[in-house]
């Protein structure tokens, strides 16, 4: 798990800090009010490897076992994260597209364009599945 300064922008952008952003729901002290919260929130713990968080907020028909980001090499070194749209479906669902910018290794930048679906069950979102995009 990759150490963060609590002063310093949240890694999902947010200037108010992990402290006051991301790390709350990360440690459990809080669950996430939007689906578009939980995807900016996932976002952070891929760029910290907090794969702990990722597992748990991914919902359990659709979870994999593992996802060994400490195995991933060369490993991703996240650049920043842009959400395009959260759309609220009904109640429990909801849909949101993001761009999320990394660089593997000293290579060129990528971007992943994906539009995610969330469900909430018993008052907690949770990630289904996401779709790549062009």
């Amino acid at each position: 798990m990759k150490a963060i300064d609590t002063l310093t922008p949240c890694p999902c952008g947010n200037a108010a800090g992990y402290a006051a952003c991301c790390g709350p729901l990360h440690d459990g002290e809080a669950a996430a009010i939007s689906a578009g919260q939980l995807m900016r929130s996932r976002y952070s713990a891929y760029v910290l490897k907090r794969e702990d968080y990722l597992l748990a907020s991914w919902h359990a028909d659709t979870r994999p076992a593992s996802l060994r980001l400490a195995a991933q090499q060369p490993a991703p070194t996240w650049l920043g994260l842009e959400v395009r749209r959260e759309q609220r479906i009904d109640d429990d669902h909801a849909v949101v597209e993001f761009v999320a910018r990394y660089r593997l290794g000293g290579g060129r930048a990528h971007r992943q364009h994906e539009v995610s679906r969330f469900v909430r069950e018993a008052g907690r979102w949770y990630y289904v599945d996401g779709e790549l995009a062009g």
